[in-house]
């Protein structure tokens, strides 16, 4: 019976990282060097055998509570259930708009514009494939565009690729837009304590010039492409790009605008119930996508059942439950402040210098392993930079530019980049392979981490409230002396 090899290379990773961490002052003690190791074990599994990820998860934390690395109560506590009910709620929501219809009105409003070419064919794919994954999560918007990618090449018989590569590039970008298009989002700003405005006006304008720049590599990199489908589109303009149905989107439409508006209001509200402190940080703002969530399924008992069974992605959210925990040892046995000290010790520039850092090991790590790993594993360390000095909440933003369009660069980058492939298969397409991905993912990935360097460095980032606006200290009045 041969072993696989990947199990050698799994133990030699989790070693050199154990061996790394004790000869680099990080873990002191048995208990840290054991964190250490079932951290880097739960995530070489990841890498190397992604469909055992969460039986690696179990025994990670198991072995942490058996050796006391942590205790139960601290397990639940870092399990980020907060986080974990957020996006249950949102994705009942989605289950909801793609019942009543509203995802395929989106095609079908794409479908019915009259005069488009390849050039805007590509733009509006673009930006609808941002668009969407800024309001829904990532996955359900690249399957929605996919299937107009889909049906617009099958019609004018064209190689869908290049299409599907743009589509995907732009969910990446457009996800970091808000707190909505993927979990990375939620979980730092959530972290961080910035509300869901402040979250809007530091990622936005960001993830906006980086999808210009991306639509126009796109355009240059598939020109040819392009140019076919020009051609292409004009042969069949009297025939239209697919059949024409007439669907009741208004209902799916109203449902979406309600949850954003909530969403983005949702601190104004909290300051009305009085929600406010750290206990209750971000309150409502957890809590709109239950209620919505709540009554949709009140609404619609007859699939409420399928609602949470069906497109609630219970492996997931396990997965993120588990690794959040694991992570959270680091922080538990003081490894993560060992490496701030030793990160301020040894990057020069202050929370400056080190945005290009935390960009390059973000985009990196989220470029071989789902973005969610390293964030889970960074945001410790940046949570107790913070703590020293405020001027180091910069490198959230840094966090989430990287993980979200370091995802760009490689087949497995991201979730949407792995559904993308498999509908592709699904389709009767070969799969993208990985140099032809890498090539254009490599580019993309490096111009749009230098447009965040560059927009972090020049604009100032929102911080928290907590952050910007401390409170003051107490006034303490002199006492007359006893003496006269």
């Amino acid at each position: 019976m041969k072993l696989n090899p990947k199990v050698f290379l799994l133990a030699l990773v989790v070693a050199l990282v154990s061996f790394g961490g004790w000869a680099g002052g990080l873990a002191e003690s048995f208990t840290q060097t054991v964190t250490l190791a079932v951290f880097a074990g739960v995530i070489s599994t990841t890498l190397f055998f992604w469909e055992r990820r969460v039986a690696a998860a179990f025994i990670g934390v198991a072995i942490l509570i058996a050796t006391h690395a942590m205790t139960l109560q601290s397990i639940l506590r870092a399990t980020e259930l907060d986080i974990i009910f957020f996006l249950v709620g949102m994705m009942i929501i989605v289950g909801v708009l793609k019942d009543l219809g509203f995802l395929t009105w989106v095609i079908q409003s794409i479908i019915n514009r009259k005069n488009m070419n390849g050039v805007s064919f590509t733009a509006i794919l673009c930006v609808l494939s941002a668009v969407l994954a800024s309001v829904v999560d990532e996955v359900s918007s690249i399957v929605v565009v996919l299937a107009l990618v889909f049906q617009v090449c099958d019609t004018l018989k064209l190689r869908p690729h290049p299409f599907v590569l743009i589509a995907v590039m732009a969910t990446n970008i457009g996800s970091s837009a808000t707190m909505l298009g993927n979990p990375v989002g939620i979980f730092i700003g959530n972290k961080a304590g910035l509300t869901f405005a402040q979250f809007l006006v530091g990622a936005t304008p960001v993830a906006l010039i980086s999808l210009i720049a991306t639509l126009f590599l796109t355009i240059v990199w598939f020109r040819k492409d392009i140019r076919s489908m020009t051609l292409a589109m004009a042969r069949h303009r009297r025939m239209g790009l697919g059949p024409v149905l007439k669907i009741p989107y208004k209902t799916g439409l109203v449902i979406l605008l309600a949850t954003v508006s909530v969403i983005a209001f949702h601190h104004q509200i909290e300051h009305a119930l009085a929600l406010g402190g750290v206990a209750n940080k971000n309150a409502f703002l957890i809590m709109t996508p239950l209620i919505v969530a709540g009554i949709l399924m009140i609404w619609r008992p007859h699939r409420a059942r399928h609602y949470v069974e069906k497109d609630v992605e219970w492996w997931t959210l396990l997965f993120f439950m588990l690794l959040f925990a694991i992570a959270g040892s680091l922080n538990e046995q003081g490894i993560t402040q060992n490496l701030a000290d030793s990160l301020t010790e040894h990057v020069s520039g202050g929370p400056k210098g080190m945005i290009p850092l935390v960009l390059l090991i973000a985009s990196l790590g989220s470029a071989f392993v789902d973005n969610i790993v390293f964030v889970a594993a960074f945001t410790p360390v940046i949570q107790a930079l913070v703590d020293r000095s405020a001027d180091y909440s910069v490198l959230w933003w840094a966090l989430l530019f990287g993980a979200c369009f370091g995802g760009n660069i490689t087949v497995v980058g991201s979730t949407a980049n792995i559904v993308a492939s498999g509908l592709l298969e699904k389709h009767g397409h070969h799969p993208i392979k990985f140099g032809v991905w890498i090539k254009l993912g490599a580019i993309v990935g490096l111009v749009t981490a230098l447009i965040a360097w560059a927009m972090l460095l020049i604009f100032p980032s929102p911080r928290p409230a907590s952050v910007t606006d401390p409170e003051p200290a107490p006034v303490v009045e002199e006492l007359p002396s006893l003496n006269g």
